[in-house]
C-alpha cells in the first residue's frame, strides 16, 4: 500500500506549468495531539502538542501577474492571503497562484497555516523579502492559540509551545525534535464532517469552563515525564501509552463543544479504537477533528493495521492514510521556465 495522500487533488493535466519568476511551495500538514494546560491558573493558556507529516499536503506555484487570480482547490483562500500579505509589506504588485494540492479544511490538520504561510513564503521567496513564518502567521491571523502549525511550516518534526501568555503574540516553542524515522502515524479521514471552526470554534473556547487545576497539572506530567522521554528513546509503548491519557482527558473536556463525544466523526472513532484493538498505539483526534490518528513503530506493522481496517473505515465512508513525520520545514523553491 503506497504512502500517498488520499486527499490529494492533483492530476498530471492539472500540476502548474513552471514560468519564470515562479516560485513553488510544499508545506506539510500538522497533528495537534493536545494541550498541556486549560485551567491558566499560572498565566499561560493552552500550550500545544503537535507533529509535522508528510501527508497530506499543500502545495503551490506563486507568479507574478496583472491581477489577483487563482486556480486550483482553496485557490480563493490562498489569494485572500495573499491580499493581506502584500498590503502588510506595501507591495504593489498582483500574483497568480496555483494550487496544486491542498490539505483538507476544517480536518483538523491546520490547513489554513499551512496554505497561508505557504503563499506568504512564496511570494516573499519571489520579490527577495527575508521574512520571519510567525510575522506572516500574524498577517493572516495564525498562532492565536498554538504556534505548533508555524512551527511545523518552519522546522518540522515534533513540537511542543508553551502557551498564550500576557503578550499579544504567537507562543514560544519549547520542545522541537526529530518524530523517530521509522515510526508511522495511520490518519483516518472523513471528507464528509468538519470539525468545529470559525465563531464556532471561537464560541466553544469562551464558553468550555477551566480545566480543574490537577487535570492540567497531570498533562504537564504525562507531557515532560512520559510522552517527550518516549519519543526521545524511540519507546512507542510509553509514547503511546501517554497520548491516549492525554487524548483521553482533554477530549473529555471538550465533549460538551461535540455533542458531547470526545469524536467529532462517531464513525472516525470506531476505526480508531479498532486500529487499537488491533495493536496501534497512542489514538486520539487531532484538534476539533475530525481527523484521527494511531501509531505504530513500523512501516510494516502500520501496512498490516490499514489492511486490517480499511474495509470498516470505507464501510463507513471514510479513508485511512499512512503518513511519516516530516523532521523538516517546509521547501521554497524557485523553479525554471518548461
Amino acid at each position: 500500500m503506497p504512502l500517498a495522500d488520499a486527499t490529494q487533488t492533483e492530476a498530471p493535466a492539472q500540476r502548474a506549468r513552471a514560468h519564470p519568476g515562479s516560485v513553488r511551495a510544499v508545506a506539510p500538514a500538522r497533528l495537534h495531539l493536545g494541550f498541556l494546560d486549560l485551567n491558566g491558573g499560572l498565566g499561560r493558556m493552552f500550550g500545544s502538542i503537535g507533529l509535522a507529516v508528510d501527508v497530506p499536503r499543500t502545495e503551490l506555484v506563486l507568479k507574478r501577474s496583472r491581477t489577483f487570480k487563482g486556480e486550483g482547490p482553496d485557490h480563493a483562500r490562498a489569494v485572500a492571503m495573499l491580499h493581506r500579505i502584500v498590503d502588510a509589506y506595501a507591495l504593489d504588485g498582483a500574483y497568480e497562484v496555483n494550487v496544486t494540492s491542498a490539505i483538507p479544511p476544517h480536518a483538523g490538520l491546520g490547513s489554513g497555516t499551512q496554505l497561508a504561510l505557504a503563499a506568504g513564503a512564496a511570494l516573499m521567496a519571489l520579490e527577495g523579502i527575508d521574512y520571519n513564518p510567525s510575522r506572516l502567521g500574524e498577517i493572516v491571523d495564525r498562532g492565536a492559540r498554538s504556534a505548533i502549525g508555524m512551527a511545523a511550516f518552519e522546522q518540522g518534526g515534533f513540537i511542543v509551545d508553551g502557551g498564550r501568555g500576557a503578550l499579544d503574540r504567537a507562543p514560544p516553542i519549547l520542545i522541537r525534535v526529530d518524530f523517530p524515522t521509522a515510526w508511522r502515524a495511520l490518519l483516518v479521514l472523513d471528507a464528509h464532517t468538519a470539525g468545529v471552526h470559525g465563531e464556532a470554534e471561537t464560541k466553544a473556547f469562551a464558553t468550555l469552563p477551566p480545566m480543574p487545576e490537577v487535570l492540567a497539572a497531570k498533562l504537564c506530567r504525562l507531557v515532560l515525564m512520559q510522552l517527550v522521554p518516549g519519543l526521545a528513546e524511540a519507546d512507542m509503548q510509553a509514547f503511546g501509552d501517554a497520548l491516549t491519557e492525554i487524548q483521553r482527558i482533554v477530549g473529555g473536556h471538550f465533549a460538551a463543544a461535540q455533542g458531547g463525544s470526545p469524536w467529532a466523526s462517531s464513525a472516525v472513532g470506531r476505526v480508531v479504537e479498532g486500529l487499537r484493538r488491533n495493536g496501534a498505539y497512542g489514538i486520539g483526534q487531532s484538534s476539533w477533528g475530525p481527523t484521527g490518528f494511531a501509531f505504530a513503530p513500523s512501516q510494516e506493522i502500520a501496512a498490516r493495521l490499514y489492511d486490517s481496517s480499511i474495509g470498516l473505515a470505507r464501510a463507513e465512508g471514510l479513508e485511512i492514510v499512512i503518513a511519516e513525520g516530516r523532521n523538516r520545514g517546509a521547501s521554497v523553491e524557485k523553479i525554471a521556465s518548461t
